[in-house]
């Protein structure tokens, strides 16, 4: 059988304020025709479908029309709701769905697995949706096996995937989990001196999810692999500039008659690329470097001593998907440098004073020639102001 997993759609997020559902169709078209070429039998998608509990109008249609293209490439498909879905909006329709297309929202299914047969048997697939403890801790009020109340995301999904091993035992054949988490390789789910968060979910130990001869998680936005088994597959999309240089993809997974045979990634297109350019700003807006990115989303860190007027103006006359601009000045402040409250101790006039607030918040670069000639009127025409009263 082969699998292709996929996470954190996030549709209908924005980009420092531009719409990303263009972006998005485009990959997932692309996606769409990976399923068809590589002849998938299974697409997971684990979690984090929508970017926000109330997605708008489009944000459906987006979703809708990506698992009816999915849909008609032979392929099911199987989606999981992830911290930043309503479970409730996502999964309501899941009833009236098209056979093939399962929307798995309810923890108290975690146990009954959607089985597809394959020419070695069935596979099983259990759908974790995302658990936040102090909401579902009611459907197990006896706690985990331990008769611990569930408190913590790792106790949580340790308990759900208790209830996974169960329906195994009683499902006989392969099967895979998709859970939505944050999953790191530590030891055990209880002991830990602090509670370790990332994202806003608590770390699950790696070791919660043996048993299984596949893994799909979803939430970490960069393609992770935490053993052969249990793999992150991260965003289509680039949705930071922090994740600029993570690849975008998704895995291709194989399993034979013994379970897991092989995991391949598979590249998804980036619609715009995402860049850092750091310098002056009169570097940073040098014809070839205007040039090499004028089409790319731009975040800019100019290093000028002083700000200059207008940066994000100036760099969009260039850079017209310019998102971000930001001012970090190359001269740093050295050790033996004089702090304000000592450069105001040597002040003896208001000039004084003004030079040295503004050595003080540019980098030890006091006022201009022009600077200092407008700073001069200022004060002189207080001066003959304070005479006259």
């Amino acid at each position: 059988m082969r699998i292709l997993h996929t996470s954190d759609w996030h549709i209908g997020r924005t980009f420092h304020g531009n719409s990303t559902m263009d972006a998005l169709a485009e990959v997932l078209w692309a996606l769409t025709e990976q399923v068809r070429r590589h002849d998938v039998d299974v697409v997971i998608v684990a979690g984090d479908v929508f970017d926000s509990a109330t997605p708008a109008a489009a944000a459906y249609t987006l979703l809708g029309d990506a698992l009816v293209s999915l849909h008609d490439t032979g392929a099911r498909v199987i989606v999981t709701s992830g911290n930043h879905d309503s479970a409730a909006r996502l999964g309501f329709q899941s009833r009236l769905l098209r056979d093939g297309i399962h929307v798995l929202t309810d923890p108290l299914a975690i146990g009954q697995p959607v089985t597809v047969d394959d020419a070695h048997g069935p596979v099983h697939f259990f759908g974790i949706p995302y658990l936040e403890p102090a909401i579902v801790r009611q459907h197990w009020p006896e706690g985990d096996s331990a008769g611990r109340q569930l408190r913590t995301q790792a106790q949580t999904m340790a308990h759900a995937m208790e209830l996974v091993r169960l329906g195994m035992r009683e499902h006989e054949g392969r099967s895979v989990a998709i859970a939505h988490c944050f999953t790191a390789g530590v030891d055990a789910t209880v002991g830990l001196e602090r509670e370790v968060r990332q994202g806003g979910l608590d770390v699950v130990p790696v070791s919660v999810f043996d048993g299984p001869d596949y893994v799909a998680l979803g939430h970490i936005h960069g393609r992770q692999e935490l053993s052969d088994r249990v793999r992150y597959a991260g965003a289509p999309l680039h949705y930071s500039f922090g994740e600029q240089h993570k690849p975008r993809g998704s895995w291709l997974v194989d399993l034979d008659a013994d379970g897991l045979a092989s995991v391949e990634w598979i590249e998804l297109p980036v619609p715009r690329r995402l860049v850092t350019l750091t310098g002056a700003l009169d570097e940073i807006l040098a014809p070839a470097m205007v040039a090499e990115h004028a089409d790319d989303w731009v975040c800019a860190i100019y290093t000028d001593a002083v700000p200059q007027t207008e940066p994000m103006r100036r760099l969009r006359e260039s850079f017209p998907f310019c998102a971000m601009v930001q001012h970090q000045p190359a001269v740093t402040t050295e050790a033996g440098e004089r702090s304000y409250a000592q450069r105001l101790r040597t002040a003896v006039t208001d000039a004084d004073r003004i030079e040295a607030f503004l050595e003080h918040v540019r980098a030890g670069n006091g006022a201009t020639d022009t600077e200092a000639a407008l700073i001069r009127s200022v004060l002189d025409e207080r001066v003959r102001a304070e005479a006259l009263v």
